[in-house]
């Protein structure tokens, strides 16, 4: 059983020109985000602990983003990014032919194909 991570503060911050949620125990780390050059922080209490998952679609439940269209793209962006998504299956390579094997099959096919006449 994997143990969940959850999270008192949600929210968003700037950092060179791209927005992203931010999510910590303490309402304090908006003051290490300003010191590192986050700009427009923008942090709330959650009602209860919850994980990210749960964190984001609260945000998007009470529409913390209210128009702002980079802080929408940013939650949106999270909720795709914890998303469960098939895993993609690779085809698998083929083998490269030698030349011996190319002319051994060009061969067969015609003589396939002359027989059906």
């Amino acid at each position: 059983m994997t143990k969940m991570t959850t999270f008192t503060h949600v929210g968003v911050s700037t950092l060179k020109d791209e927005i992203k949620a931010r999510f910590c125990n303490d309402a304090l780390r908006v003051k290490v985000l300003e010191k590192n050059g986050h700009t427009d922080v923008d942090l709330l209490t959650l009602p209860n602990a919850m994980t990210k998952q749960e964190a984001v679609a609260y945000l998007l439940e009470i529409n913390f983003a209210a128009g702002r269209t980079g802080v929408q793209a940013a939650l949106e962006a999270e909720v795709d990014k914890r998303t469960d998504k098939p895993k993609k299956v690779r085809a698998p390579k083929a083998a490269a032919l030698t030349d011996a094997e190319v002319e051994a099959a060009v061969t067969a096919a015609e003589q396939t194909e002359a027989a059906a006449f």
